[in-house]
């Protein structure tokens, strides 16, 4: 979404129209601090508040202004921080003292953990507002307390795709129908890397196989209901099957030279995109209207969408909208939460910015189930993703995820862009992560 979460750091989306994806840019809104939401008048009129970071898509799909159509008395404000790492240790703050909460927070999913865990009595209980069946079963999962609190309703969430250029896979000898290149990965990603060694005997000239060994990584991992965590609380990332999988194959992609070696959402990553020089990423739902917008026109139609490798769905990404008890307003504030992560409201941000819905009942309206994309030669967005989100396993999460991932992928850009050796790298990222964690 917004879209500077933990593992997509200053990521601005594309639009959907009803049933296309453009290529047209929307900038990161403005930071803006928060404070106690009390504003009210005489005649009943309230203003509701809402904290969020990035860009969770509602002033692009005009949603505050539609629900104060409905609730005139209601108007709603927005209150965005750029970069949701400057944003969770401020409301870490907030909820610790208790001042300056708005009536509604956001709260990415590498976060969710540690707030259930330590914060959840803060939190209105939005089971008793909404629905919980109606999202896909493993995102509410993850904001619900041991005592059946959930503190948070699901935004969007990150099915996984792989992105790739069909221009340099002609070239390359390699297949371009998409249908063609999912099977050419259906094993899994070893056999994206045999593909991408494939592609490195013919690669145009410039050109890397992926941008990033730590965005493959982070894929392989997401994949795996095993993480960071084991379901007693316990960090278990130093044995974690999936940790270790994609640890080798990220030393491997960097080791054979089949990645360029950027760190995701860096000034020379995106020049990377602009220049044409990328012929895959791994692609969760949001990364679409990251490359679009970064590859810009040149570019329109050479990209395509796949399936991701290997038969395990995978997701990459996600927020909730959270509601403070302490707020004045929490009755209200609750009923907005319930109407912004509504099916026609996450449909409406998906067509705004390109952000796939959390709540399942948004997968059979039209302009969802019927989306593609066009920069992406047409890709059949709407299902792919759809299909996607309801076979990801559930993942189990740790109040650390956020932390643990984002330490490791530095080790390994450290392995593409300085050639340290594995065994270096993983000592010194176990060194740091033990010291944050315990």
């Amino acid at each position: 979404m917004r879209i500077t979460r933990t593992g997509r750091r200053g990521h601005r989306a594309a639009a959907l129209t009803t049933t296309v994806l453009t290529a047209s840019a929307l900038l990161l809104t403005g930071c803006s601090s928060n404070s106690d939401s009390d504003a009210s008048d005489s005649n009943g009129n309230i203003t509701l508040t809402v904290a969020d970071f990035g860009q969770f898509g509602y002033k692009e799909a005009d949603l505050f202004a539609k629900y104060h159509k409905l609730h005139p008395k209601i108007t709603v404000k927005e209150e965005t921080t750029a970069n949701e790492q400057d944003y969770y240790p401020k409301l870490l703050q907030q909820l610790n003292t208790g001042s300056g909460l708005a009536d509604v927070t956001g709260i990415e999913v590498g976060r969710i953990k540690e707030v259930v865990d330590t914060q959840a009595a803060k939190f209105t209980d939005l089971s008793k507002t909404i629905n919980v069946s109606d999202w896909v079963s493993w995102k509410e999962k993850q904001a619900t307390a041991s005592d059946g609190t959930v503190i948070g309703a699901g935004t969007d969430i990150g099915p996984m795709s792989l992105c790739y250029r069909r221009d340099l896979f002609q070239q390359a000898g390699l297949p371009t129908d998409r249908d063609a290149v999912a099977k050419a990965v259906a094993g899994g990603w070893e056999d994206y890397l045999k593909l991408g060694e494939q592609y490195k005997k013919k690669a145009p000239s410039g050109t890397y196989f992926m941008d990033s060994a730590s965005a493959m990584y982070n894929a392989v991992v997401s994949s795996s209901a095993k993480q960071y965590y084991d379901a007693d609380g316990k960090p278990i990332y130093k044995d974690s099957p999936s940790v270790q999988q994609g640890w080798n194959l990220a030393a491997e992609a960097a080791s054979k030279k089949l990645t360029h070696g950027l760190a995701q959402f860096t000034d020379a990553w995106t020049a990377a995109l602009r220049k044409g020089s990328v012929a895959t990423v791994a692609c969760p739902a949001w990364m679409a209207g990251q490359i679009s917008t970064n590859s810009g026109d040149a570019f329109k139609g050479k990209w395509d969408i796949a399936k991701a490798p290997g038969s395990t769905a995978a997701n990459w990404g996600g927020s909730f909208l959270a509601v403070p008890k302490s707020g004045k307003h929490a009755k209200e504030a609750a009923e907005l939460v319930k109407w912004l992560t509504a099916p026609e409201q996450q449909a409406e941000v998906f067509k705004a910015i390109g952000v796939f819905p959390s709540n399942k009942g948004a997968y059979d309206l039209d302009s969802v189930k019927n989306a593609t994309l066009p920069y992406f030669n047409n890709a059949p967005i709407g299902q792919i993703y759809a299909s996607e989100a309801q076979s990801i396993p559930e993942a189990v999460l740790g109040p650390k995820d956020a932390t643990i991932k984002d330490t490791i992928s530095t080790q390994i850009n450290n392995m593409e862009q300085r050639g340290t050796k594995p065994a270096d790298a993983w000592k010194a990222a176990t060194e740091a992560i033990d010291k944050v964690i315990g």
